[in-house]
């Protein structure tokens, strides 16, 4: 009699460890380890930074290879910016609407394949508009990233997550130049863009093996997408970058025109999304303090920080005279302290909370911009260093206060669409931050080419440029102290209102 329960325990043992077997093998219980996941957004985070900006010391080699001037050649890097900056919050919104992860293997495919193409590309215009696609594709990578580590991060580590993307993130930006004066020099400039298929395919294949898979009953019931929204917002974008980039920071006409249509488009966007049953962009959700507060303080600071590459190479040259290598190893500090500082700055977030670090972030950037505008150029390169470590660590530490203060407590349907509006204010500074703080240190200067522009204009140029930066960081850092008074963070998730709704 005591047989058949034994028997029967055994069959269920049996059956379980065969439903077991079975879910392993379809993939359902796979659960990567959190740093698999992080390595994988990190690198999906560093590809489309580095193609940023590895493609700016091609441009010369580029008109040489093609036979073409430099206003057909500069158009390599327009069509990756146009392609990156015009789509990166709608397809943000897509990811949200038919699935994450499926949507960013597509992005890293189109970025891998535009790669290839760049790399073997016999024409300019072939050149170019395969640029254009790899923009795409950086555009679905940068987007998506913020939004995976918001959900596959515990809220008690999203600080140390976004440290570690911002880290990414930076170091791909300032490493693009030497990488790609290096691969030319010794490849040729193919190389520049063929370095990214290897890169690519690993990063596909971190993406199918370790990110969480797309779950449709979050989806279902989702609203739509909004092409009218989509295809005003691309196009106001667009005209707003060409206004920035045409003419490489000279105004005329032709600027004037294009920011009179981006305006336009706004305002025509703005209709467009209060009319429609299933916005784009809720307009609902900037009445959010902590939202409205951080892309406006991101699309600040991201102009500071460009200033720092426009006018950093010119001063180290002209006004304290260090020749090409020296110029190159000395702006390398700034990558070099992203890099240290990421990760720690993140955990300072996690263990200080992120408003109050938004506000120390800004803090020190204050500190360094005004020691950079009032450093003469007596001080040496010490003078250069020192302010522009400051301004590196606690824009790192802004950063990631910055993300994890949005990205902690959005609803799960709406983290791509407003991953993509951080990641729009961040371009949409560094667009601005290169032709204004450009333009802001060609007339400080005085000098009609800065290449033989005399040490003491450049070093007149640089004091104004720092001190307009230094009254944009404080602009930033009084909207962080008036959201921080605002803001209701145990009601942020209630204020967001869904897409579904």
């Amino acid at each position: 009699m005591a047989a058949p329960f034994p028997e029967s325990q055994s069959d269920g043992v049996h059956v379980k460890v065969a439903e077991e077997d079975e879910a392993v093998a379809e993939g359902v219980d796979r659960k990567p380890s959190l740093g698999w996941v992080l390595a994988s957004l990190a690198l999906c985070m560093l590809l489309p930074s580095l193609g940023t900006s590895i493609a700016n010391v091609a441009l010369p080699t580029l008109a040489d290879a093609f036979g073409a001037s430099f206003q057909q050649v500069q158009w390599v890097v327009l069509a990756y910016l146009l392609g990156t900056t015009t789509l990166i919050v709608s397809v943000g919104r897509l990811g949200d609407v038919t699935g994450r992860r499926r949507l960013l293997m597509v992005g890293i495919f189109l970025f891998t394949a535009a790669s290839c193409l760049c790399g073997n590309a016999p024409a300019l215009w072939l050149l170019i508009a395969a640029r254009a696609v790899q923009g795409l594709g950086a555009a679905v990578m940068m987007a998506l990233t913020m939004a995976f580590a918001a959900e596959a991060v515990p809220k008690a580590r999203t600080g140390s997550a976004m440290g570690l993307l911002g880290t990414m993130s930076a170091v791909g930006t300032a490493l693009g130049p030497s990488l790609g004066g290096a691969l030319i020099a010794r490849l040729g400039w193919p190389s520049i863009f063929l370095i990214n298929v290897p890169l690519g395919i690993l990063a596909l294949a971190l993406a199918q093996r370790c990110l969480p898979a797309d779950r449709q009953a979050s989806r279902a019931g989702q609203a739509g997408l909004d092409p009218v929204g989509t295809l005003l917002l691309a196009l106001t974008l667009g005209v707003y970058a060409l206004a920035m980039t045409v003419g490489r920071g000279r105004f005329g006409l032709l600027n004037v025109a294009l920011l009179l249509a981006a305006g336009l488009g706004i305002g025509l966007f703005v209709l467009a999304e209060a009319k429609a049953t299933s916005p784009l962009i809720r307009l609902t959700m900037f009445r959010d303090p902590v939202l409205s507060a951080s892309l406006a303080m991101s699309a600040l600071v991201s102009t500071v920080m460009m200033a720092t590459l426009v006018v950093g190479p010119f001063y180290l040259a002209r006004a304290l005279g260090l020749d090409t290598a020296l110029v190159g190893l000395v702006m390398s500090v700034g990558p070099v302290i992203a890099a240290l500082t990421g990760v720690p700055a993140g955990r300072i977030v996690d263990r200080l909370g992120a408003q109050r670090t938004t506000a120390g972030g800004l803090a020190g950037m204050v500190a360094g911009c005004s020691a950079l505008s009032m450093a003469p150029a007596m001080l040496g390169i010490g003078g250069y260093l020192v302010p522009t470590a400051v301004i590196t660590a606690s824009y790192a530490l802004f950063q990631a206060a910055n993300n994890t203060a949005v990205m902690t407590d959005v609803s799960p349907d709406q983290r791509g669409v407003i991953s993509g509006m951080l990641n729009l204010s961040r371009n949409l500074g560094l667009i601005t931050g290169a032709s204004v703080m450009g333009a802001v240190f060609a007339l400080a200067s005085r000098a009609g080419d800065l290449t033989t522009a005399r040490p003491e204009a450049v070093a007149v140029g640089m004091r104004v440029t720092f001190a307009v930066a230094v009254a944009l960081v404080v602009v930033a850092l009084v909207i962080a102290v008036g959201s921080l008074a605002l803001s209701r963070p145990a009601h942020r998730s209630t204020e967001l209102p869904s897409a579904a709704g």
